[in-house]
């Protein structure tokens, strides 16, 4: 039997608990990974657990730098450097056209970003030095065709796709520094809407590691019905 691409690497899952996050646990797990399921809220991460038995759950506000890297030293100290990364944190706030687009509604949808930026800074190295490294990140189809009463969403989703790019060409100057194959990707999904589709996020998720890194490093994958 051809043992899968997956088996024995380690996936920290960003923001785990939601449905998107319980389908990633279960098809990565059945792939053979060892999946680090984060979030903040300890009950919701227990539920995960026991859903998906023989992950690991860590509490950990992903918005606080120094919480972070205490993770990122617990997860290596515990499991070692991780080989993928999915980030699931998010949420919605919108309506209203643009008078409807408060400061707090943007402050709250920020939090995705700097989840983003603190988590993939804290793991940057253990992806560059995986042989199959992977990020993956949710985005949204606003990032093409924003609307006014999604303005603060559409902005936040296109700095991730920003950011995530960002990371996709460090892992390529990283290989090409070092004379060597890329074997490190990160890819952007997007989605209109996350409901009922996270059984498709989360195979398409699987597959990544199953694909050459250079086919799909710094690419947008849509997801649809």
């Amino acid at each position: 039997m051809t043992e899968s691409p997956l088996a024995d690497h380690v996936v920290l899952i960003a923001g785990a608990t939601s449905l998107s996050g319980l389908a990633a646990a279960r098809a990565l797990a059945s792939a053979g990974a060892r999946v680090v399921a984060v979030g903040h809220d300890s009950d919701k991460l227990d539920a995960l657990a026991g859903e998906v038995p023989g992950i690991r759950a860590e509490v950990c506000d992903l918005t606080d730098e120094f919480a972070v890297r205490t993770l990122a030293e617990h997860v290596h100290s515990a499991v070692g450097p991780i080989d993928g990364l999915l980030h699931l944190v998010g949420g919605w706030r919108g309506g209203g056209g643009l008078a409807g687009q408060s400061e707090a509604d943007y402050r709250f949808l920020e939090r995705s970003l700097t989840a983003l930026r603190i988590v993939t800074r804290a793991f940057d190295d253990d992806l560059r030095a995986s042989s199959a490294g992977r990020l993956a990140v949710v985005s949204s189809t606003a990032v093409d065709r924003p609307l006014a009463g999604g303005a603060n969403y559409a902005a936040i989703k296109a700095a991730s796709e920003a950011w995530t790019r960002a990371v996709a060409q460090g892992f390529a100057k990283a290989a090409r520094d070092a004379g060597t194959s890329l074997s490190a990707a990160a890819v952007i999904f997007r989605v209109k809407s996350l409901e009922g589709l996270e059984e498709t996020l989360a195979q398409r998720v699987v597959g990544l590691w199953a694909d050459d890194a250079a086919s799909v490093n710094d690419t947008v994958i849509t997801l649809d019905s």
